[in-house]
């Protein structure tokens, strides 16, 4: 009997980038039917996070198992949609991502939880997530972390009718 490698949650290595930007396009594509322009957008909050890292305060994670890439989150500092300005004391979950064939091996789980662990001690009041309806099993994952609905708008993207969403969980 061969047993698998544990999960590490890791940072980021070279390649791992554009893995989260590949494998958000064709998850989503082929789950959800959203189009290009998703995945141009996981590209936009990919090289964002480079060009604003503030290692203290920001951080991704690669959920690996040896070498296979198993899903993905960030952690990044809040900032205002019309003028980009840090939003003091809000975090943003970003970019939880779990390849199909993980789900239910509680690795949403770990990548949603180390969010909320990094960001207390980060000096974060609060963690913010923009998400959709129809992803249903992240919604519950985070719920079961703690965070709460706080908006809800129909509304059209990425070549879809959706309903957006923002959830909270407050850390203080």
């Amino acid at each position: 009997m061969t047993l698998l490698p544990a999960v590490e949650l890791r940072a980021p290595q070279p390649g791992d980038l554009g893995w989260i930007v590949e494998r958000h396009g064709a998850v989503y594509a082929d789950e959800y039917g959203l189009d290009i322009h998703f995945e141009a957008l996981v590209a936009r909050i990919c090289a964002d996070f480079v060009d604003r890292l503030q290692p203290e305060r920001e951080a991704c994670w690669i959920a690996a198992r040896g070498q296979e890439r198993l899903g993905s989150v960030m952690l990044v500092q809040a900032r205002d949609d019309a003028s980009g300005e840090p939003r003091p004391g809000v975090a943003k979950l970003r970019l939880l991502l779990l390849e199909p064939h993980a789900r239910g091996l509680g690795v949403g789980k770990r990548l949603v939880r180390q969010c909320s662990d990094f960001a207390r001690p980060a000096g974060y009041d609060r963690i913010e997530l923009w998400t959709q309806s129809a992803l249903t099993a992240a919604r519950a994952l985070y719920a079961a972390e703690g965070y709460r609905l706080v908006r809800s708008a129909a509304g059209r993207g990425f070549g879809q009718g959706v309903i957006n969403e923002t959830w909270e969980l407050a850390l203080r």
